[in-house]
C-alpha cells in the first residue's frame, strides 16, 4: 500500500532517530522545514515525538525501497475527522537525495493514504516562498495556493511569506 517504485513508507523505529536528530541540526534542513529557530534537536526530544502520537497524527519514514536507508519522513497531523481534513508535512533530510523525484513518490504515497485509507477529504499545507522546490513540487501534484500569511517569516534580516496550498480529494482524482 505505501510503496512506490523507488521509496516506501514504513514506520519510524527508534533506530531511525540518530539520523532524524543530524537532520535537524542542520540548518539548511531546518530553514527549508520548519519556522522556529534552527538550533540542533537531541535524539531524547524525538523519541518523546515517536512516542506521543496522538489519534489525529500518522508518521512515516522515507525509505529507498531497495536499501531500507531512511532519507526522510512524512507526517500527517491535526486531522479533524469530522471535518475530514488534516496537514501535511514532508521532510527530506539530506541535500543529495531532494530533486529526484523521491519527494514527489512519497507524497504521492501520503497522498494515496490521506484519501483512500483515511478517508480524508482536504489535505493542506504550508511552505515558505523561498522554498521553489517545494512549490513547484505541490503545484505539479495538484496543491492549489490559497493564500499567504504575509511576512510571516523573518530570516537573515528579511521578511518572507508562508504560503498555504491545499488539495481536495476530487482534485487528487482527476490527477490519477
Amino acid at each position: 500500500m505505501l510503496q512506490g517504485k523507488k521509496v516506501r513508507l514504513t514506520a519510524v523505529h527508534e533506530n531511525d532517530l540518530s539520523i532524524v536528530s543530524r537532520w535537524f541540526a542542520n540548518p539548511e534542513f531546518m530553514r527549508l522545514f520548519d519556522a522556529v529557530p534552527a538550533a540542533p534537536k537531541s535524539e531524547r526530544h524525538f523519541k518523546k515525538w515517536l512516542e506521543e502520537e496522538p489519534n489525529d497524527t500518522f508518521r512515516f519514514a522515507i525509505r529507498i525501497q531497495e536499501s531500507d536507508e531512511i532519507i526522510g519522513f512524512v507526517e500527517i497531523d491535526g486531522i479533524l475527522w469530522n471535518n475530514q481534513t488534516a496537514w501535511l508535512g514532508i521532510g527530506i533530510g539530506d541535500s543529495e537525495y531532494r530533486n529526484k523525484g523521491l519527494g514527489k513518490e512519497a507524497m504521492e504515497l501520503a497522498l494515496e493514504f490521506c484519501f483512500h485509507e483515511l478517508n480524508l477529504y482536504r489535505v493542506q499545507l504550508t511552505v515558505f516562498e523561498y522554498n521553489k522546490g517545494a512549490i513547484k513540487l505541490y503545484e505539479n501534484l495538484g496543491f492549489q495556493k490559497e493564500g499567504s500569511y504575509r511576512e510571516f517569516l523573518n530570516r537573515d534580516g528579511k521578511r518572507y511569506n508562508m504560503e498555504l496550498y491545499g488539495i481536495l480529494k476530487t482534485e487528487w482524482q482527476q490527477k490519477r
